[in-house]
């Protein structure tokens, strides 16, 4: 058990939250794998003047997901996609399979992962750690148009 001492708390913050923007980010992906969109959210978020507040991500498809993830060591993604073939392999004997083995794989894939996330705004940026970066990630073979949706809401400057 930790001691009180061990934690600290940043003084509190608040702001109405009185702008909510939007727009569609649309990603072409080259296949399975990861694609690092946080510089397209961080200019979402200078775009939408924010100050604070949170801005939301919401990807409008079953086989591709978001996950916020190290973006420091290439490696920690290629064992990631390995785990989650693992977890979903093509070989499975899925009975959905109308677009291709690696069709319900991807669906799984997908359920496992995330199709929104949350990430804080403060004093105008995203607070993400110093290894974190946000992620799409395709869980099909073939090259896709993929949507997220993105939404701030909070405060301006």
């Amino acid at each position: 058990m930790s001691s009180p001492k061990s934690i600290s708390r940043a003084p509190l913050s608040r702001v109405a939250a009185t702008v909510v923007t939007s727009t569609v980010l649309t990603v072409r992906t080259p296949g399975a794998g990861f694609v690092d969109v946080t510089s397209e959210v961080a200019k979402f978020v200078a775009e939408a003047e924010a100050r604070e507040g949170v801005v939301g991500l919401f990807i409008r498809h079953t086989s591709a997901s978001l996950t916020v993830q190290e973006n420091a060591d290439p490696s920690v993604l290629t064992d990631l996609m390995t785990v989650l073939q693992r977890l979903a392999p093509e070989t499975a004997n899925w009975t959905h399979d109308s677009e291709g083995p690696d069709d319900m794989p991807a669906h799984v894939k997908t359920m496992l992962t995330s199709t929104s996330l949350q990430i804080p705004v403060l004093d105008g940026r995203l607070a993400l750690g110093t290894w974190q970066a946000i992620y799409l990630i395709e869980h099909r073979r073939r090259a896709h148009s993929r949507e997220v949706v993105l939404q701030f809401v909070g405060a301006a400057r």
